[in-house]
């Protein structure tokens, strides 16, 4: 199962030590793993989001017949190098891992890490394997940099340092420039800075971090969208003990206030609006590291002293739940701050001798030393799922160590963005090697995620891997040495490693199949001390659980990172364009575990796909709901069960969890105490909370623009009014009218809409034929179009009627010839669809995310679309006379729109920086299943 360090190697006339002995997982001797694979050509045709034109185009591509079009699109466009359309350009998955893996063994051989060339092919093949059949993935700056004429960056994730020097401060927003125009993102503990209360040595007064955090939001705000791979991100903490502490918590909700104040005074804060860049700190993730000491005086209701920078001396005393209430409310107005939990960071430090753990990259799951950095892997769990639905520990085991392997090679060739974080990098060697497939892997077993079993399974699989990791740490010690800070902080290190031994010793076993993970856990752990102690460490961190953005995609997993599944309905990407909802395959899976039928599992699956949700579908016990609960919908987990899962897994993590817990708009500024509280108690290392709906600047928002929504403090008794309503009348339209004919074909189905206004505007009447499509149908349409139109003249709104009907899917459905919309799921979905972009002023379409493409370019270009709009309506009624509309731009995907309407809930996460498709929640970022970009690490 290990493999065992023996042989030896010459290094440059150096003493020769011993190298790895490599055994195979997957491959077989004699035979190249891309010999085993079925590879299909395809055609990669993206367009763009604004106009509908080609904005990439890259023919006869090669993949495995088993990868899906989403995540060939997305190595593509992303990771293939070299200018398109030139020879040059790589054009096989096979050069792309080829380019990568090659630097990896060359190096490895070279620097002793094989006891010879035979194991160093052994390495080749295996990872080749892994990584062509979707086992595990590098993150995202190894497929950009690796192999290249570029720096071969390999790491994602950084943490800076900044003093109480203007030379130092300067120096930050350099830094976070450097790594921002490379498209990564960085954290950074501002607490060293000198408070707005404290003197500065000229005698003057301090301006305080907070002013200077303004100057590099400002800088990151127009670097973010420079990079070439992804926006930039970044993470800004402050101590709880810090005098401007109060000003810190309340800096990004008072902007919210004030983007309600210009909002209601008519400027344009929609998001992408050109008055909206007067909105400040926007750029970064906010987190308050909050001491026991803190949160203890929370509990009993005491006082707590704020510090000078300087002397650490009290120079404010502040009421503890006060601050800590402000705290809540602040994220229950604008999802921040965050909260990190400083004592239980660095009491699972390894490296406490060099100094304090102060900071988080901006997910924050990596956290560590200032000025570091960590390269991240993930490992796809459903993989080792094996047919008769137990887990393959054995080779979980091997891959494991496989990974471990590689990632520490690539500190030996890599490059970073400045000097210090090399040194630190390099003497640390830190590593974050991680899963996805959670949510997917407990479902197909039969495994509710906010269960005891779930969170057991997660268990054993986190301390398993971490184990591993550490044990192959110790034996690569043993070979190449350990890192130079390991010396000196030898104690701590091992005893973080007890730590985790001990936790792994109190994990409480529910079913067989975490019974067998944890037993072979226990033997990782016990074989980790005793090598450690003999060897020491080759690495001060080895994982954490990052939000596995783009990779996830890459390797077609159907959750991220420690996330439970979005939905039971996704939309798959087909060849030659267009998508088709399907329901998840690891439902059938999990039904035939949980022992149905297969009569049962096709019926159950029916009313899935049509409802997205399991709530009385035939045959389903009611015991087994919950093993189908998911992040949004119907059955929605409850917060505590993400804070719980959290829970299960931070013991057996070199650093922390990339997760956000995500709570209903209904949420109270209690609920989010609550969760602050017991993820401190639970002992996590950080925590990010987001209200739906908090923001006003977003993207499809569910609300309506009203004003803002004020806390739920305590039930109060309802005021009984006693309300007369008067019965609607209709409002018949005139005999002559205006009117405009559509002629439309969805899915080769044609038909005409003719849809009449009421003279002084407002749509009254629809009328609907469909051509060649029966008597039947015809008579149905006829009968739709009049109770509509009554709908309409009674003053039903239209965007009642989009609620209801748009995404309705039914056949025909498919491509239209409409180059507004372009995919339809029926005929109800285009017509409603059509009659929105026909129909509703700019503010109501703002409103829905529905933007023509001139309403977009506006956008863009930083000007008012509202203003254009104007300007459209003037010209047109200057000529009196019909105008050729600018084309508009898509109404929301399917897939938005499908989530929205049936799980009546809205993720307020933001555009696509280079598609434009609204993305969804990968951990505490974001990423786009358009084109795989993320905001934060992957």
């Amino acid at each position: 199962m290990t493999e065992t360090a023996s042989g030896s190697v010459e290094r440059g006339g150096r003493r020769p030590r011993k190298g790895l002995k490599m055994k195979r997982i997957f491959t077989k001797p004699g035979v190249h793993p891309y010999d085993e694979i079925k590879w299909e050509r395809r055609d990669v045709v993206m367009t763009n989001w604004r106009d509908g034109s080609i904005n990439f185009e890259q023919r006869g591509v090669e993949f495995p017949d088993s990868w899906s079009v989403n995540a060939a699109n997305i190595v593509t466009t992303k990771y293939f190098r070299g200018a398109v359309g030139t020879p040059q350009r790589e054009w096989s998955l096979k050069q792309l891992i080829d380019r990568v893996v090659g630097v990896y063994t060359k190096t490895g051989l070279e620097n002793g890490y094989f006891a010879g060339e035979e194991d160093a092919e052994i390495f080749d093949h295996e990872l080749k394997h892994a990584l062509a059949h979707q086992v595990f993935s590098f993150n995202s700056p190894v497929w950009f940099n690796v192999g290249t004429m570029s720096p071969q960056q390999v790491s994602a994730c950084f943490i800076l340092s900044v003093d109480d020097q203007m030379e130092s401060i300067l120096e930050w927003y350099k830094e976070e420039g450097v790594i921002f125009k490379g498209g990564s993102g960085s954290g950074v503990n501002l607490s060293r800075i000198r408070s707005s209360k404290e003197l500065l040595s000229s005698g003057g007064t301090a301006s305080g971090p907070v002013s200077f955090m303004r100057g590099a939001d400002a800088s990151a705000g127009t670097i973010k969208s420079g990079g070439a791979t992804r926006r930039a991100a970044k993470m800004v903490v402050l101590d709880v003990d810090h005098p401007d502490i109060e000003e810190f918590i309340e800096t990004k909700a008072r902007e919210e206030d004030k983007v309600r104040a210009l909002r209601d005074a008519g400027f344009d804060m929609d998001l992408g609006g050109k008055d909206i860049v007067s909105v400040q700190y926007q750029n970064a993730n906010n987190s308050v590291r909050v001491s026991d000491e803190f949160m203890r005086a929370v509990e009993k209701g005491g006082d707590f002293g704020l510090r000078a920078r300087l002397t650490g001396e009290v120079i404010e005393t502040v009421d503890a739940r006060k601050l800590f209430r402000k705290m809540a409310q602040a994220a229950w107005e604008c999802a921040d701050p965050g909260v990190q939990y400083d004592d239980t960071i660095n009491d699972w430090h390894t490296t406490p001798e060099t100094g304090r753990i102060t900071a988080s990259n901006p997910c924050s799951e990596y956290v560590h030393l200032d000025n570091s950095s960590c390269n991240l892997a993930s490992i796809n769990l459903l993989k080792f799922l094996k047919d008769d639905n137990t887990f393959n520990v054995a080779d979980f085991v091997k891959l494991t160590e496989l990974i471990i392997t590689a990632m520490d090679i690539s500190i030996t060739f890599a490059d970073f963005p400045t000097e210090k974080i090399g040194e630190t990098t390099r003497a640390y060697r830190q590593l974050g090697i991680g899963y996805a497939n959670l949510g997917a892997l407990l479902m197909a077993t039969g495994h509710a995620y906010d269960s005891d079993g779930g969170r057991a399974v997660a268990g054993a699989i986190t301390s398993l891997m971490t184990g591993v990791s550490y044990r192959r740490s110790a034996e690569l010690a043993g070979v190449v040495g350990p890192y130079d800070g390991y010396a000196r902080n030898a104690e701590p290190h091992k005893r973080v490693m007890r730590k985790h031994a001990a936790a792994n010793d109190d994990l409480r076993t529910i079913g067989s199949m975490d019974a067998k993970i944890h037993a072979e856990a226990s033997r990782q752990w016990s074989e980790c001390l005793k090598l450690g102690e003999k060897n020491g460490y080759r690495n001060a961190q080895a994982s954490l659980l990052a939000p596995t953005g783009t990779i996830g995609l890459m390797m077609d997993c159907d959750t991220t990172g420690i996330e439970p599944d979005l939905a039971l309905v996704k939309f798959k990407k087909l060849v030659g364009g267009g998508s088709m909802q399907i329901v998840n395959q690891t439902i059938p899976r999990a039904l035939k575990q949980l022992g149905y039928q297969q009569e049962q599992i096709e019926a159950i699956v029916e009313y899935i796909s049509e409802h997205s949700h399991v709530v009385d579908a035939p045959g389903l016990r009611r015991e087994h709901y919950e093993v189908f609960d998911c992040a949004m919908g119907e059955r929605a987990i409850a917060p505590m069960g993400h804070v719980r899962m959290m829970a299960a897994t931070q013991p057996f993590l070199s650093g922390a969890i990339s997760k956000t817990v995500n709570l209903p708009e209904s949420a109270t500024i209690d609920d989010i105490e609550q969760v602050y509280m017991e993820g401190w108690k639970l002992g996590l290392k950080a925590l990010a909370v987001y209200r739906d709906n908090c923001k006003v600047g977003q993207p499809l928002s569910a609300g309506d623009g009203s004003k803002k929504q004020e806390p739920k403090e305590q039930a109060k008794e309802p005021e009984v009014k006693v309300i007369e309503v008067n019965r609607p009348t209709r409002r018949r339209m005139p005999n002559q009218r205006p009117s405009m004919t559509t002629r439309f074909t969805v899915g080769g189905a044609k038909g005409y809409m003719t849809a009449s206004s009421y003279p002084d505007d407002g749509l009254g009447e629809v009328f609907l034929k469909m051509s060649k499509q029966g008597s039947t149908l015809a008579g149905v349409m006829d009968a739709f179009s009049v109770a509509i139109s009554i709908g309409l003249q009674y003053g039903v709104p239209l965007e009642t009627y989009m609620s209801k009907f748009v995404n309705m899917r039914f056949e025909p459905a498919g491509m239209t010839d409409d180059p507004d919309i372009r995919m339809a799921t029926s005929v109800m979905d285009y017509i409603f669809r059509r009659l929105a972009l026909d129909h509703l002023p700019y503010d109501e379409r703002a409103a829905l995310g529905i933007f023509s493409a001139a309403e977009r370019a506006a956008q863009q270009r930083g000007e008012d679309p509202a203003a254009l709009q104007e300007a459209v309506d003037r010209e047109a009624l200057a000529q009196s006379a019909p105008i050729e509309v600018a084309p508009k731009a898509e109404a929301p995907t399917v897939k938005e729109l499908t989530l929205e309407s049936h799980q009546r809930f809205t993720a307020d996460a933001p555009l696509c920086m280079t598609c434009g498709t609204k993305m969804r929640p990968a951990g505490s970022c974001y990423v786009c299943e358009g084109c795989g970009s993320t905001s934060g690490c992957s």
